[in-house]
């Protein structure tokens, strides 16, 4: 089984928007998926209360804020949405679930220096020291061809960490969201840019070895 951990101290950086994509992702492509979250706002479970039963299926299972359980044996694929303010004991616990951790990082200074810290910690945890879990970091709302950007790019090299994909500013992930949709249940036509850019970071999460 492949585990995904979607983590960010911060509020507002986009991750349940990353979860709830890339679980749709794998569910597209027939993978045994499960979507589990630890947020106290549910918002990835509330998600997959509007998702039509139609459409490629996206597992949960329950999840105890004290102990998280591993989900079901026959998963292939899980991704795990969690809290602002993840550290400590319980960072320590999820990342002992997980193989990558994806951190959702937008470009301004404040949710800059509001993550160092927490790139900081994951690199003292046992799990990424001994190369059993590994990071990487995807720039939310921000145009790649910006200053901002640049200013991202910069930051993550002093912490020895790849930016995966830059992913735009745009009303079609509130929309599709709004339904239970991701934008790979939508067609090219509508979010074909959307998935382009997601390209990188679907290369790293299907490959053998993470980039490092």
């Amino acid at each position: 089984m492949k585990s995904f951990l979607i983590a960010n101290p911060k509020g507002g950086v986009g991750k349940s928007t990353l979860a709830t994509n890339l679980a749709g992702y794998f569910a597209r492509q027939g993978r045994r998926v499960m979507l589990g979250d630890i947020d106290r706002q549910q918002s990835s479970r509330a998600w997959l209360g509007l998702r039509s039963p139609a459409l490629p299926p996206i597992g949960t299972w329950e999840i105890d804020e004290d102990k998280p359980a591993r989900p079901p044996k026959d998963t292939t694929h899980a991704v795990l949405d969690t809290p602002a303010g993840l550290h400590g004991k319980r960072l320590s616990q999820v990342l002992k679930m997980v193989d990558r951790v994806i951190v959702p990082l937008q470009p301004s200074i404040f949710d800059i220096l509001a993550t160092q810290h927490f790139l900081e910690a994951l690199a003292e945890e046992k799990e990424i020291r001994k190369h059993q879990a590994y990071v990487a970091v995807v720039g939310m709302r921000v145009d790649a061809r910006t200053r901002a950007a640049a200013q991202l790019e910069r930051f993550l090299e002093s912490q020895g960490l790849p930016v995966l994909a830059y992913l735009r500013d745009t009303q079609t992930y509130v929309q599709a969201a709004a339904h239970g949709l991701t934008i790979f249940d939508l067609s090219p036509s509508r979010a074909g840019q959307d998935q382009a850019q997601w390209q990188p970071l679907l290369d790293w999460v299907e490959g053998p070895e993470p980039w490092l």
